[in-house]
């Protein structure tokens, strides 16, 4: 119908009959005066976030078409949930009957105290996005600029969601020469993120490691790791201060993995898994995805002596080592970047996907 704007919902319930609460609340949205009812998705059942101890949720998405403004179709809504049994609570993320959330109301974006549009971390929400993607796929968030489904694969079937108690890291990863660094000293330079770099040239093993001298390939893992846990140590990381590193964490074992032998290996991985537990972890990952012939260039071209051995098929090992990572990887959102395509050299490209790190990040509300 003319005039009307196609709006995305969102519905949850953690208390009494979650099934009927929705089916309740579903009936009473399709009976507004000036709503249309079109889809529903399926129903997921969630845990908790912030590993509240609650019951768990039952959740779905439904596409509405409406001629009411936002925040007359938003009073609509709270009158629904309080003729349901929802009481007013103080808590964030508390136990409810049932939640309804406007998370797309057309293109539109709005922050005001009572309403924000798109809902400020509906990307963040496997279950959201799911339930999104089920409707339409191709649905663009007004301001990520992106489809639901990119927004969907990001999480790994996780929910995520913004504390503001939690110091801001940012972790660039991928293969030697994908481009971390210069992205991560775009990221400084243009929006003022603290700068944690990887400490290559202090480690006065790794040249040799580089060499072929294999035996001080422990040491080099050891005094890499003794340096990431100084660097990422919770504590040194304030919650007013944003951080990028040009490094993940996890890329120690991938390396590992490469450079030693098993009985190393074993040994290495046991002091790893104790010392890991020290650092805090990233709000959000970029992988820098470059094919190994594109990053063998630019190792080339950037003339680091002891990088002048480095060979395709190392790198096509550290490539597949960065996959198998990301395949399984769910402490917080990846966002995947063909490095082949772009040039942080530039500060617009880095102004772009910038927008989008705080915006993951919780700068961008």
């Amino acid at each position: 119908m003319s005039g009307e704007t196609a709006v995305y919902i969102g519905l949850g319930s953690n208390l009494g009959n979650r099934q009927r609460n929705i089916a309740k609340a579903l009936d009473a949205i399709a009976s507004i005066k000036g709503v249309n009812l079109l889809r529903v998705s399926s129903v997921m059942e969630t845990k908790p976030l912030a590993d509240k101890k609650q019951n768990d949720y039952l959740n779905c998405v439904a596409q509405i078409q409406t001629k009411l403004a936002p925040d007359k179709l938003l009073k609509v809504f709270k009158k629904i949930e309080s003729s349901l049994g929802r009481k007013k609570q103080k808590e964030k993320w508390s136990s409810r009957i049932i939640d309804i959330d406007i998370l797309l109301f057309g293109k539109k974006v709005v922050r005001k105290k009572e309403l924000c549009l798109p809902h400020p971390q509906m990307h963040l929400r496997s279950f959201v996005l799911k339930g999104l993607c089920e409707i339409d796929s191709q649905l663009v968030h007004p301001i990520l600029k992106e489809n639901v489904s990119v927004l969907y694969k990001r999480l790994n079937a996780k929910n995520f969601y913004i504390d503001d108690d939690r110091p801001k890291l940012v972790s660039v990863a991928g293969v030697i020469g994908a481009g971390k660094t210069t992205l991560a000293e775009g990221l400084r330079n243009i929006f003022g993120f603290h700068l944690i770099k990887e400490a290559y040239d202090s480690n006065p093993f790794l040249a040799k490691v580089y060499a072929g001298q294999k035996s001080f390939a422990l040491d080099s893992q050891l005094y890499f790791l003794l340096s990431r846990c100084e660097q990422l140590k919770r504590e040194n990381l304030s919650a007013d201060a944003d951080s990028v590193s040009d490094y993940i964490m996890e890329k120690e074992m991938i390396y590992a993995r490469l450079w030693l032998d098993s009985v190393q290996f074993e040994l290495y991985s046991k002091i790893n898994a104790v010392m890991s537990r020290t650092v805090a972890q990233p709000c959000v990952v970029v992988y820098l995805k470059s094919s190994s012939a594109g990053c063998l260039k630019r190792i080339k071209q950037r003339s680091r002596a002891y990088e002048q051995d480095i060979d395709l098929n190392f790198l096509e090992k550290l490539h597949s080592g960065y996959e198998k990572l990301f395949e399984t990887f769910v402490r917080c959102p990846v966002i995947t970047v063909d490095a082949e395509a772009v040039d942080f050299r530039q500060k617009e490209q880095v102004e772009e996907l910038g927008k989008k790190i705080n915006y993951y990040i919780g700068r961008g509300k």
